[in-house]
C-alpha cells in the first residue's frame, strides 16, 4: 500500500534532517484540508517559512481585533504547515489551540474538521486509539449537523484507522458506509478514493485479485476526474499487486507508466517511488544490472529532495527562531516601559506594608513577651512548690526507711541475743528444759528473716529509688528475692555487720552471698560491688 507517497517521503526527509524538532513516521491517512486561501496552500508546501510569517501576522491581527473564528483558523493553518513538514508534535499543538477556540465559539463545523485534522496527525505517529477517538467525535458532530460530505470523510478515516490495527471487518464496514454516502451524493472523487481504500484492505489481507479490481475502479474514477496525482499513486499500487503475484511484465508496465507521469509532472517524490518499485521488480526478475540502475536513480533523487527539503526546513527553523527573538524583544520593551511606574507603586505599597507589618510585629512581640514572662513566673513558682513538696516527701520517706531499717536491725539484734542466751541454757543437762528451749530456738530461726518490717522497707525503698530495681533487672534478670534484698541494703550503705544481723546469718555467710551476687552480675575482677550498685 502506497497512499500519498509525497507526504511519506517528506516524513522521511524530516526525520533525517531535524530529529530533535520533527517526528516523522512514514504512514499515511490523508492530506490536510485546504488552508485559508490557495496562496497560503502553495506557500505551505513550497516556502513554509514565508507561509508561517504570513499566518503569524494574520494571527496577531485577529487576536488584536478579537476575531476569534479567524484566530482559530490561523492556529489550524499553522498546524497544517507543521503537518506538511512532518512535524506532527507541533502540528498537534496548534490544532489543539484551534480546538479550544472553536469550542469556546461553538463553531461546530470548524470544530469537526479540526478534529479530523488532529486525528490525522495522531494517525501519522501511530497513535491509532487517539486518532480513532477524534475521528468518531468529528463523525458525531457531522451527523448532528447533517453534513454528508463530512460524514463520508469521517467514515473513510475511521476505516483507514481500523485497517492499520488489522481490524479488517470494521475497516471494510466503514469504507462501505463512506462509499454509500459518496454514491448518494454522486461525489466521483470521493468514490474513487474509497475504491482505493478498499483495494488497500484487500491488498493487506491479502486478497490480491480483489485489490486489483478496486484499484482499477479507483484509477478509472481518477482518470475521469483528471486527478493526476492520485492516478500516479494508484498506478504504483497496481504495479505492486502485479509484482506480488509474480506477474513482473505487467508490474513493469504500470510502474513505468507511473514513472512517465511523474516525470511529466516533475513530481520528484513519485518519481523516486517509481524508481524504487522498478528496482524491486527487476531484482525479483534477477535482472540485477537494471535493479542496480534504478536503485541508483532513486538514491540520486532522494539526495536531491533531501537537499531541497533541508533548505526549506532549515529556513523554517531559522524563521521560528527569529520570530521568537523578535517576540521576546517586543515583550521586553513593552515590559520595560511600564516597569518604572509599576516599581514606584510597588515600592510605596511595600513600604506601607512593611511599616504596618513592623508595627504589628512589635505590638504582638511585646504582648507575647509580657504573656511569656507572666507564664514563666507562674511556672517557676509552681516548679519551686512542687520541688519543695517532693523534697519534703523524699526526706520523710528516707527517715521512715532509716527508722524501719534500724528497727529491723534492733529486732534482729534482740533476737540474736535471745538466741545466744537460749543456746547457753540448752547446754545444761536438764532434759525437759533442753527440749523446750530447742523448740523456742527453732521458732526464732524461722522468724528472724521474716520480720514484718521488710514489707514496709521494700515499699519505701521503691518510692525513694523509683527506677533502681528496673535498672537492676535490665542488667541481670535472674536474681532471687534475697539477692535483691542484699542489693537494696548495699545501696543504703549499711555495714556488713548490720546486713548480717538483718539476714540472720554470720558475716562469713554474708561474704559468700556477696561473692555469689558478683558472679550473677558478671562484675569483672577488681570492680567494687558497692561502687557498681551505687551507680545503678
Amino acid at each position: 500500500m502506497k497512499q500519498h507517497t509525497t507526504l511519506a517521503f517528506r516524513s522521511l526527509i524530516g526525520t533525517a534532517l531535524c530529529f530533535a524538532l520533527f517526528y516523522a513516521f512514514p504512514t499515511f491517512a490523508g492530506r490536510p484540508q485546504k488552508p485559508i486561501n490557495p496562496l497560503v496552500d502553495t506557500l505551505i508546501q513550497k516556502t513554509p517559512n514565508t507561509a508561517f510569517l504570513q499566518l503569524k501576522q494574520r494571527l496577531k491581527e485577529a487576536v488584536k481585533k478579537e476575531d476569534f473564528l479567524t484566530t482559530g483558523l490561523c492556529y489550524q493553518q499553522i498546524g497544517a504547515l507543521f503537518y506538511f513538514q512532518a512535524a506532527y508534535a507541533q502540528a498537534i499543538n496548534y490544532y489543539y489551540k484551534a480546538d479550544q477556540v472553536f469550542r469556546q465559539e461553538n463553531a461546530l463545523p470548524q470544530l469537526a474538521g479540526n478534529l479530523n485534522k488532529i486525528g490525522e496527525a495522531y494517525y501519522y505517529v501511530r497513535q491509532y486509539r487517539i486518532a480513532l477517538e477524534k475521528f468518531q467525535e468529528a463523525l458525531k458532530l457531522y451527523q448532528q449537523s447533517g453534513n454528508t460530505k463530512g460524514i463520508a470523510d469521517s467514515y473513510g478515516l475511521i476505516g483507514q484507522t481500523y485497517e492499520k490495527t488489522q481490524n479488517y471487518p470494521a475497516a471494510m464496514k466503514y469504507q462501505q458506509l463512506a462509499l454509500a454516502v459518496y454514491h448518494k451524493e454522486k461525489d466521483k472523487q470521493g468514490i474513487a478514493k474509497i475504491y482505493e481504500n478498499i483495494g488497500s484492505i484487500y491488498e493487506d489481507k491479502p486478497h490480491l485479485d480483489s485489490a486489483l479490481k478496486y484499484y482499477t475502479l479507483a484509477l478509472d474514477g481518477n482518470i475521469k476526474e483528471k486527478n493526476l496525482q492520485s492516478q500516479i499513486e494508484i498506478i504504483n499500487n497496481i504495479g505492486d499487486v502485479y509484482r506480488k503475484t509474480g506477474r513482473y511484465p505487467e508490474a513493469l508496465t504500470y510502474t513505468k507508466r507511473a514513472e512517465g507521469m511523474a516525470k511529466a509532472m516533475n513530481d520528484q517524490y513519485q518519481l523516486s517511488s517509481a524508481y524504487r518499485d522498478l528496482s524491486k521488480t527487476f531484482d525479483l526478475m534477477k535482472r540485477y544490472d537494471s535493479a542496480y540502475h534504478y536503485s541508483e536513480l532513486g538514491r540520486d533523487i532522494f539526495l536531491k529532495i533531501f537537499t531541497e527539503d533541508n533548505n526549506k526546513q532549515l529556513a523554517l527553523v531559522q524563521t521560528l527562531f527569529e520570530i521568537q527573538q523578535k517576540d521576546d524583544a517586543i515583550a521586553k520593551f513593552e515590559q520595560e516601559k511600564s516597569t518604572d511606574r509599576i516599581l514606584l507603586i510597588a515600592t510605596i505599597l511595600i513600604i506601607l506594608l512593611l511599616l504596618c507589618l513592623a508595627a504589628s510585629i512589635i505590638s504582638r512581640q511585646r504582648l507575647k513577651l509580657r504573656n511569656e514572662q507572666q507564664l514563666n513566673e507562674q511556672n517557676q513558682r509552681l516548679f519551686e512548690t512542687q520541688n519543695e513538696a517532693i523534697k519534703d516527701a523524699l526526706e520523710l520517706k528516707s527517715k521512715e526507711l532509716t527508722n524501719t531499717t534500724l528497727h529491723a536491725i534492733q529486732s534482729n539484734q534482740f533476737l540474736e541475743e535471745l538466741r545466744s542466751t537460749i543456746e547457753a541454757l540448752v547446754k545444761d543437762d536438764k532434759r525437759d528444759q533442753k527440749k523446750a528451749l530447742q523448740q523456742l530456738i527453732q521458732r526464732i530461726n524461722q522468724n528472724i528473716n521474716q520480720d514484718q518490717h521488710w514489707k514496709d522497707f521494700s515499699r519505701m525503698f521503691e518510692q525513694i529509688h523509683q527506677t533502681f530495681f528496673d535498672h537492676l533487672k535490665a542488667h541481670c534478670d535472674d536474681l532471687t528475692a534475697n539477692d535483691i534484698r542484699l542489693v537494696a541494703l548495699i545501696k543504703m550503705n549499711l555495714s556488713s555487720k548490720d546486713m548480717a544481723v538483718l539476714f540472720g546469718i554470720s558475716q562469713d555467710s554474708l561474704r559468700v552471698a556477696r561473692y555469689r551476687l558478683r558472679k550473677k552480675l558478671n562484675l569483672p575482677q577488681g570492680e567494687n560491688l558497692s561502687t557498681f550498685i551505687q551507680t545503678l
